[in-house]
């Protein structure tokens, strides 16, 4: 079966991280997305190991010269989505805004990803994940007892909160589209996703579960049932066992029979008690401990770097990783029992499929020649 997204006609204006990650995902659901870059340049080229741009086709133009606006205004006429991720007027300034965009095709859904929003008093402000996420309360949340908060990458900004509530956003405004007859604007803002993203932490907050300062709660590495633990071969290993059961068995497989340990939930005890478990996690191997915990309630895992990850039974058995073309990268997700997302090729080739993509928008070998000849494309 192809994927659930087969048959949606995607654009992508070429930009930084999120938009290429909601079109990666959308593309290996099955949506042909055509990426629109600039002119060939050496900043311009894709690298064979940019993953986020696999499964495209892409076309290069010049969106400072009419003709090439103009052929975006024509592409978007047979589209149902397009993404960008510029500051707000961007794409009005260039003739591509969605009131234009619409005019032409009422039933586009028109995608916007930026940090801040298209409105709001900083909308029009530069910043990156981590200012995008200080701004919510998730990077002060996140880090060690009495230490600075820490970025957790740029996977709760950029990514998660970002790019993958545009691809939700858009799939949700093409659905809708599909019964109203008309399309609509998305303004995916990475402060707006990564604050939905802390919304069980709010909830906690507000029932007085939560305190305001970093480690000293049960999911931010506060409590000495639920963290990580370094080994006698110097890795780790992260354990979760919240549930009272699930502690009994991580007490009983540890061997530790220290009575302090009865009081899973008294917090003034958690530093204490984080102290000895340390000790304890310290006498085996990480592999040790694997033979003991992984796959039991315990709630274990062993932290595996980027190189042990894809070679990880479980990974390989669900293929969560694949490797195309010498690199090793995440498969698509989720599954389906029916459909199936693939990678249908690695990073696109910048501007090397303009042919076949003007002529399945309904540009003629004339047409694809004079936007040749005037620099367009």
């Amino acid at each position: 079966m192809a994927g659930p997204l087969t048959g949606v006609k995607v654009i992508e204006i070429a930009g930084l991280g999120p938009a290429p990650f909601c079109g990666m995902m959308l593309a290996d659901m099955g949506a042909d997305v055509v990426l629109i870059g600039r002119k060939r340049g050496a900043a311009a080229e894709i690298e064979s190991t940019d993953i986020l741009y696999r499964g495209r086709r892409s076309i290069s133009l010049d969106l400072k010269n009419p003709a090439a606006v103009d052929t975006v205004l024509r592409m978007t006429d047979r589209a149902d989505i397009l993404i960008e991720g510029f500051r707000p007027g961007v794409m009005e300034r260039l003739g591509l805004g969605p009131e234009v965009c619409h005019a032409r095709n009422r039933k586009l859904v028109y995608g916007r990803i930026t940090g801040w929003g298209q409105s709001g008093p900083l909308a029009h402000g530069g910043g990156h994940d981590i200012n995008y996420i200080a701004l919510t309360g998730a990077l002060h949340a996140i880090g060690s007892r009495g230490s600075a908060p820490i970025p957790p990458l740029n996977l709760v900004g950029d990514f998660g909160g970002g790019a993958m509530m545009l691809a939700f956003g858009v799939v949700c405004a093409l659905l809708e589209a599909r019964t109203s007859g008309n399309g609509q604007v998305v303004d995916a803002a990475m402060t707006d996703g990564a604050s939905l993203l802390m919304t069980m932490i709010y909830g906690l907050k507000a029932g007085g579960n939560w305190t305001g300062a970093r480690g000293e709660n049960v999911v931010d590495g506060g409590a000495h049932f639920y963290g990580t633990y370094q080994c006698a071969d110097g890795n780790w290993v992260a354990i979760g066992s919240v549930e009272p059961q699930f502690y009994a068995l991580l007490l009983r497989k540890a061997g530790i029979n220290d009575v302090a340990f009865a009081a899973q939930w008294d917090h003034e005890q958690w530093p204490a008690l984080k102290e000895k478990l340390a000790s304890v996690f310290a006498t085996k191997t990480r592999a040790e401990w694997c033979e003991l915990m992984e796959g039991t309630d315990v709630c274990f895992a062993p932290v595996l770097d980027m190189e042990e990850a894809p070679k990880h039974p479980h990974n390989r058995a669900r293929q969560t990783f694949v490797e195309i073309d010498g690199v090793m990268q995440p498969a698509p997700a989720p599954k389906f029992s029916r459909s199936k997302p693939e990678i249908r090729s690695g990073p696109c080739v910048h501007g090397g499929d303009a042919p076949s993509i003007l002529a399945d928008y309904g540009f003629g070998p004339d047409e694809i020649e004079a936007l040749r000849v005037s620099g367009a494309l």
